[in-house]
């Protein structure tokens, strides 16, 4: 069974997504750590810049080899795991500002995005998984058994995100602000709900709360599925 969970940032799709996964036992998938990763070699190769080079990024990104550590399929069931860029763990260094920030960039080319969906449509091919990320039920896997779309107000999608990175709230939001325009009006793959997705509003409500009603849409859905409570 696939589940995908897109949304805006902030919406809580990580913690949400990585959650689910652990509590059922499925594969997790981090489409945006991909990106990071495209952002991150982008940036160690080329000093600290984006290469404006046409083609560029889309190549680097068909060249990089992006591994998920820790997951169902190579350790224990549903682990949140590590990333690997080409062999070494970038777990901590795709999570900075400088190349989150870059991140929403890279994810705006078009050869990247071809270049990703390619790797994650091979890594979801098979098994349970749980793939988040901002076009997972409209353009990775359309096909996907449920299709989730979180939103949350977007102070309180920054408050959670500057709580994160430890960094100014006006800041962030206007960080934010730019970004969202980016996300929803590129041309290619923009930011958008399946017209079949479960749309979810996640401001006010706790993690365990989203998790669990997310758990109980999967069950109605698939009656093999067995929630933790071990009911059938």
């Amino acid at each position: 069974m696939l589940v995908a969970i897109d949304g805006p940032a902030g919406a809580g799709k990580s913690t949400v997504a990585r959650a689910l996964a652990n509590q059922l036992g499925f594969t997790y998938l981090d489409s945006g750590a991909m990106y990071r990763c495209v952002a991150l070699a982008a940036l160690r190769k080329s000093g600290g810049e984006l290469p404006e080079l046409p083609g560029a990024l889309g190549a680097l990104a068909r060249a990089i080899t992006i591994e998920f550590r820790g997951a169902r399929t190579d350790a224990a069931p549903g682990g949140s795991g590590r990333v690997l860029l080409d062999g070494q763990d970038v777990s901590d260094a795709i999570r900075t500002r400088e190349v989150s920030k870059a991140a929403s960039v890279v994810a705006t080319d078009p050869d990247v995005r071809a270049a990703l969906v390619a790797k994650q449509r091979e890594l979801i091919a098979n098994g349970d998984w749980v793939a988040e990320g901002r076009d997972i039920g409209t353009v990775v896997a359309p096909h996907a058994e449920l299709k989730v779309f979180l939103t949350a107000d977007a102070r309180e999608r920054a408050r959670r995100r500057a709580v994160e990175l430890g960094a100014d709230l006006d800041t962030v939001l206007a960080e934010q602000t730019m970004r969202d325009q980016r996300d929803t009006s590129r041309e290619h793959s923009p930011l958008q709900a399946a017209d079949d997705a479960v749309m979810l509003d996640t401001s006010g409500h706790g993690v365990e709360e989203v998790v669990g009603e997310i758990a109980g849409l999967i069950k109605d859905r698939d009656r093999d599925v067995t929630l933790p409570d071990g009911t059938d």
